[in-house]
């Protein structure tokens, strides 16, 4: 039977890739020491579901490493070595305030762990596909600098501008202000690319915009769309932090991506990357986000607006996920924000 190793088993999209590998017939083999908690205390806490992964799933079992500690990542993929056919890397250091103030430790995270991963699997599991979370923050705040237009709830481009389909793999990730959690992830991407393009390896980058569902423990600091709904559902009133509120992101579920991870595993490429996000058939401002869940809810929500945006954060951000569709034509995108928000409710 094939193995499956994923790191942040017990998070979003790890514990997404966990039960739908499982479903596929794989042993499934976790990494993920809660460390959420430790980021964003109890209430970014990832037991919960770890708990409901076990019960769920007879073939997966969870190993409580820290990504960090190479020689304990070590004895797994020594243990299972040529039986692991594909790695899913989804732990992280998530959060843009977090890596600021901890900078050995997000770096130690988000860079040296992924490094150790890939070591491991060219020593142990050389023909293994090696699939890792990236995200838009490569491109830093690049994307600031297009030509947007203020509308009564959004900022948007042009229908005649390039990027307005949204933002493309060669969109640089040069002369910009990344944020230090940016910065981490861009290391740990580019070293993705490196053990494919210079190793042989078969690794891919997934870009990702906004991903969510109801397996996400969001926190202030992380996790938008999970967030925003759990909080201004809860407490009725939402903080809007920079740009009006009016912001865009795009928004991908779980489940969606974990597919796009299915089809990439029948037919890897070598140090590939792949903007992947809601794109245009799924977005969304924050304060367009309120609005429907107040619609959904019949509740109305407090907004409070500050001017100081995040350092780094995104004006508008779409992904032009075209490139995927391309190479993966099967690929099909189940879910769009009403969907998503409306999951979201329902599983409060």
């Amino acid at each position: 039977m094939s193995l499956a190793i994923i790191t942040g088993s017990t998070g979003l999209v790890g514990s997404e890739a966990v039960n739908f590998f499982h479903d596929k017939g794989f042993d499934v083999i976790g990494i993920d020491n809660n460390l959420r908690k430790l980021f964003f205390g109890k209430n970014g806490s990832t037991i919960w579901l770890k708990s409901k992964l076990i019960q769920r799933n007879k073939n997966f079992k969870n190993y409580n490493i820290d990504i960090r500690n190479s020689n304990n990542l070590e004895k797994i993929f020594r243990k299972y070595s040529k039986r692991i056919s594909v790695i899913i890397h989804c732990a992280a250091q998530p959060s843009h305030d977090y890596g600021k103030n901890y900078p050995f430790l997000d770096f130690n995270v988000n860079a040296t762990g992924t490094l150790n991963l890939l070591e491991l699997t060219k020593k142990y599991s050389p023909n293994a596909s090696f699939i890792f979370m990236s995200t838009n923050k490569v491109y830093g705040d690049n994307p600031n600098k297009l030509k947007l237009i203020e509308k009564k709830t959004r900022w948007e481009l042009k229908l005649t501008d390039k990027n307005y389909k949204g933002i493309k793999e060669n969109f640089s990730i040069d002369n910009a202000t990344h944020s230090f959690f940016g910065v981490s992830k861009t290391y740990a991407d580019l070293i993705v690319q490196e053990y494919g393009k210079n190793v042989g390896l078969k690794t891919v980058c997934f870009r990702a915009g906004c991903i969510t569902g109801p397996n996400h423990s969001g926190t202030n600091l992380h996790g938008f769309l999970s967030y925003l709904v759990k909080a201004s559902l809860k407490y009725k009133k939402y903080n809007l932090i920079g740009y009006k509120g009016k912001q865009v992101r795009d928004n991908l579920h779980s489940n969606d991506l974990v597919n796009c991870f299915w089809e990439f595993y029948k037919k890897p490429k070598i140090g590939e990357i792949y903007n992947i996000g809601g794109g245009r058939s799924s977005n969304c401002s924050i304060i367009e986000a309120l609005d429907l869940v107040e619609k959904i809810s019949r509740i109305k929500i407090k907004k409070k607006i500050f001017k100081v945006p995040r350092v780094g954060d995104h004006i508008w951000y779409i992904s032009d996920t075209s490139k995927f569709k391309k190479h993966y034509p099967k690929w099909k995108q189940k879910y769009n924000s009403k969907k998503i928000i409306e999951e979201l409710i329902d599983n409060l």
